[in-house]
């Protein structure tokens, strides 16, 4: 039978840790991780902008063509973006396809409209390894007043096997005429 602690905490406070300071071997490590993964900028400060995430992928998509419904782009999977596994890790794909996304709608939808991400659904077919690079493509499925539907694909630029598909549902919300 298991014996119950007298010494439990009476309140749902926060408890202080005594050390002011992280040990130096576990901060080490972590920066051994990091670079081991192809991270090695450990200035935090350069990422706590607003729209950080359009920088951590500007190195990696790039614009191919576009037109009225139509986005083409091409990303690279690079060590930073990818997972344990040496493939696109999942939150990047989903990323890069929000991105693929808005761009594909602001070529039908006007500037005066706001529009707002309400759905974003995702298939992952199969893995894209690292130093890959895939044309993902974005398509107007359906565009009325009120909502604009957009297919995102992405393919293997040597094979062009489909690896990641998505869909993503967003609201128009037009400027109120007072």
């Amino acid at each position: 039978m298991a014996k119950t602690s007298s010494t439990s905490p009476t309140s749902l406070e926060p408890q202080t840790l005594s050390s002011s300071s992280p040990d130096d071997a576990a901060v080490s490590s972590v920066m051994r991780f990091l670079k081991s993964v192809g991270i090695s900028d450990p200035d935090v400060d350069n990422y706590s902008s607003k729209d950080f995430y359009s920088s951590l992928l500007c190195n990696h998509l790039k614009a191919g063509t576009v037109r009225r419904g139509h986005v083409t782009c091409f990303a690279t999977v690079k060590p930073v973006i990818s997972n344990y596994f040496g493939g696109l890790h999942g939150g990047a794909v989903a990323a890069i396809a929000e991105r693929v996304a808005i761009a594909t709608v602001r070529t039908v939808v006007g500037e005066d409209k706001d529009v707002f991400l309400g759905e974003l659904a995702m298939s992952y077919l199969s893995a894209a390894p690292k130093n890959a690079e895939l044309i993902v493509e974005g398509s107007i499925v359906r565009s009325g007043r009120n909502i604009t539907v957009v297919d995102i694909l992405f393919k293997m630029k040597e094979t062009g096997k489909l690896v990641y598909t998505s869909r993503a549902t967003f609201y128009n919300s037009p400027i109120a005429k007072l």
